[in-house]
């Protein structure tokens, strides 16, 4: 069977290279879109989280809920996205699967199609991902993470900051092949932070506890 073909069925239908990436792709997105801060938070009684805060979809505004066990719930489950989908890229297109699913992910999950594109800043996927392709990469970021939210008490800092070590990690760690894919991830939070960024630039962007928009 030529290399860029691939058989995945058993009535012995071939799909092409192009095909192959475009499923997992299309795999990565879809579950790297299901929106588990909305969904928690409306099962939980706490509203629609579009309407708390800052309107955004991640663990720091289901925080402003009040419900610290839910922003830690939504965390988790949007880490574990973007870390399934990798592994089930893995599974359907060996290679470069994981990585192509684990982008596209992050995409679904910052530009979710069933809430008309809006979704979070991506951070908790993207740690989720990077720990799915290299633990290392991941465990760097983590650290990061944690480190600049206890440092500075700012969510924004911190996961920008965390972000932008992953493409770096992955060159240190001698893993250049998640670079491009970790490094396409890191630009798209700086830019969903804008409005983070300007508030920074103005002294005014809040500290977490803070009844603020991040």
């Amino acid at each position: 069977m030529p290399r860029n073909k691939v058989c995945i069925a058993q009535g012995g239908r071939v799909l092409e290279g192009w095909q192959m990436t475009a499923l997992v792709a299309l795999v990565g997105y879809l579950l790297g879109s299901i929106p588990f801060g909305i969904i928690l938070t409306r099962l939980a009684g706490a509203g629609d989280l579009r309407a708390i805060g800052s309107g955004n979809i991640g663990a720091t505004n289901v925080l402003r809920t009040g419900r610290k066990g839910l922003a830690a719930a939504t965390l988790l489950l949007d880490a574990a996205k973007g870390a399934l989908a990798v592994w089930v890229g893995a599974q359907i297109l060996p290679g470069e699967g994981a990585a192509i699913a684990g982008l596209f992910a992050f995409i679904g999950h910052c530009f979710p199609v069933w809430l008309r594109f809006k979704g979070g800043k991506g951070v908790a996927t993207m740690l989720g991902v990077a720990l799915a392709l290299s633990w290392i990469v991941g465990l760097i970021f983590a650290a990061v993470w944690l480190g600049g939210l206890a440092l500075f008490r700012i969510s924004s800092v911190s996961g920008m900051s965390a972000a932008t070590s992953a493409p770096l990690a992955a060159l240190a760690t001698g893993r250049p092949d998640l670079a491009a894919a970790l490094g396409i991830m890191a630009l798209i939070v700086l830019w969903r932070h804008r409005p983070n960024i300007a508030r920074l630039l103005k002294g005014e962007e809040p500290r977490v506890g803070s009844s603020r928009h991040a």
